[in-house]
């Protein structure tokens, strides 16, 4: 099946259901308290409340704000991140496992002031969440979960039964938990921040920060100065720190279904293999459920349209499928340890800060990001700051899980430097194919589309040279080593990739 054949609007619902922006381009020779890098969930966030807070901010975005991962999240707000709170006592000891749930808690909270306060109608909801399992084998390690976080003061439960139409062995039961529309939130947050002065800029590629007093913010459209900077790019884009090392991409699929009979409440993930969760979402035409499923490393997965077909196909297995209206697909970062990393850019950093590494649960770790770095750039102590440091010493004892995932790099780099066709390939190809071929000692990305037209491009990532893979579903190159994404004409979907795909010629 090629990816047109597949059911539904190929579109995430959020950007579907919402109005396109159009901030303006940079003017060069602005200056400002902070300049945020990036315009999702943590970059919109953390200059709402600096401007708040009374600093003169400016939000840089390469393209549009809320289309990256933001604009294509399942949008649960929640505590509950799968299996975590008894990892991280063993980890971090109880006392900073609490904060963390306690700073994931307070992003709940701080969307639903926001959005009271400023009139934001943005679809909040509180609903209970729950992590399930459907295997005997796993109900003790969900019932140690459940009263490990009720001990850390969360509002967890064990419970036997959901409100599923299917059976369960058993699940983690968060109560007060909450869904929202993203896209409409954060789009009320950039009128707020615009219309208190701060700045937003679409279509502003930021290639280098110069750290110092002010710093020196590098753009395709000129340099700003300011006397702090955050990146909140999903991935940051600047190799010190060394995240590329400690960042683990993973792709998901997502279908917008309408089903036959009653809408589940809550939200619902499970433990197993594959990944199925499970929300819902008002629309003009009544309750949708948001299913994601089927995730895999970035650019290592071949069958990419197989994805979304196993995703639809456990969907109908398990509801009455009345008609599937959207689908798309996500990406996510996974850190080391399971906690976010946010504060100092590097150890050695007095104005640039970061925010990354969310783990699939970005909507309250974007929020518990923003009040963090505000609280770090302002000067106040924070007792979340030793939680999420970005060096902590804590992730030590994740070494072996980063081991091995530099070592997978290590063996995709090497790997796709001794594979390849000739430039004879090309006349053979059928439109809607792409392939990786070899030309006078170069890897060439090759994509025959639907009218026959050739698009030939460097196969080399721009970020760190490994070589990128194609992605069917979504037509796009994706770097299989850190998680840059390229569309057919080399433009970038994904950071850490700063730079295009260079045009080439067979």
């Amino acid at each position: 099946m090629s990816g047109e054949n597949l059911p539904g609007k190929h579109v995430s619902f959020w950007i579907a259901s919402t109005p396109k922006t159009d901030f303006p381009r940079l003017k060069a020779g602005l200056e400002v308290d902070v300049a945020v890098i990036g315009g999702g969930i943590a970059g919109l966030a953390t200059a709402y409340f600096l401007k708040e807070a009374g600093k003169k901010v400016a939000v840089l975005e390469s393209r549009r704000i809320l289309e990256g991962v933001t604009g294509h999240t399942t949008a649960k707000i929640t505590s509950l991140h799968t299996l975590i709170y008894q990892n991280l006592v063993d980890l971090f000891g109880k006392e900073k496992a609490k904060l963390f749930g306690e700073s994931q808690q307070t992003a709940i909270d701080k969307i639903e002031e926001i959005s009271r306060k400023n009139n934001i109608s943005c679809d909040f909801k509180r609903a209970a969440a729950y992590t399930y399992t459907q295997t005997a084998e796993k109900v003790n390690k969900i019932k140690g979960e459940a009263e490990t976080a009720k001990n850390l003061g969360l509002p967890a439960s064990f419970v036997e039964t959901s409100p599923l139409p299917y059976p369960i062995k058993g699940a983690v039961r968060f109560d007060n938990q909450a869904h929202f529309h993203p896209r409409k939130f954060l789009l009320g947050l950039a009128n707020l921040i615009q219309s208190g002065g701060g700045k937003i800029f679409e279509q502003t590629k930021v290639t280098e920060v110069k750290e110092g007093e002010p710093c020196l913010v590098v753009t395709e459209r000129g340099e700003i100065r300011a006397k702090d900077v955050v990146v909140a790019t999903h991935y940051p884009i600047f190799n010190e720190g060394g995240y590329f090392t400690r960042l683990n991409p993973l792709r998901s699929y997502v279908l917008g279904v309408y089903i036959n009979g009653p809408v589940p409440e809550g939200m619902f993930i499970n433990t197993e293999t594959p990944l199925f969760s499970v929300r819902s979402q008002p629309t003009e035409k009544g309750q949708m459920l948001i299913i994601t499923g089927q995730e895999h490393k970035t650019g290592q997965e071949n069958n990419t349209i197989g994805c979304y077909e196993e995703t639809e196909k456990l969907t109908r297995d398990r509801f009455s499928v009345s008609s599937i209206a959207y689908r798309w697909s996500t990406q996510d970062n996974y850190t080391i340890d399971g906690v976010p990393y946010i504060g100092k850019y590097t150890p050695g950093s007095q104005h640039l800060y970061v925010a990354t590494g969310f783990n699939g649960w970005g909507m309250a770790s974007g929020i518990v990001s923003a009040v963090l770095l505000t609280d770090l750039i302002l000067g106040k102590e924070t007792p979340w700051a030793s939680v999420y440091d970005p060096v902590r010493l804590e992730q030590v004892k994740g070494v072996k899980n980063f081991l091995l995932t530099n070592v997978d790099v290590a063996q995709k780099f090497i790997s796709s430097y001794l594979s390849g066709q000739g430039k004879e390939v090309v006349p053979k190809m059928k439109n809607g194919e792409a392939k990786v071929i070899k030309v006078n000692g170069q890897k060439l990305a090759v994509y025959k589309d639907e009218e026959g037209k050739i698009h030939v491009l460097s196969a080399k990532c721009t970020h760190l040279g490994c070589l990128v893979n194609w992605n069917k579903a979504e037509k796009s190159w994706d770097c299989p080593c850190h998680g840059s994404r390229f569309s057919p004409e080399g433009e970038i979907l994904h950071d850490p990739a700063i730079y295009p795909l260079p045009k080439k010629e067979v």
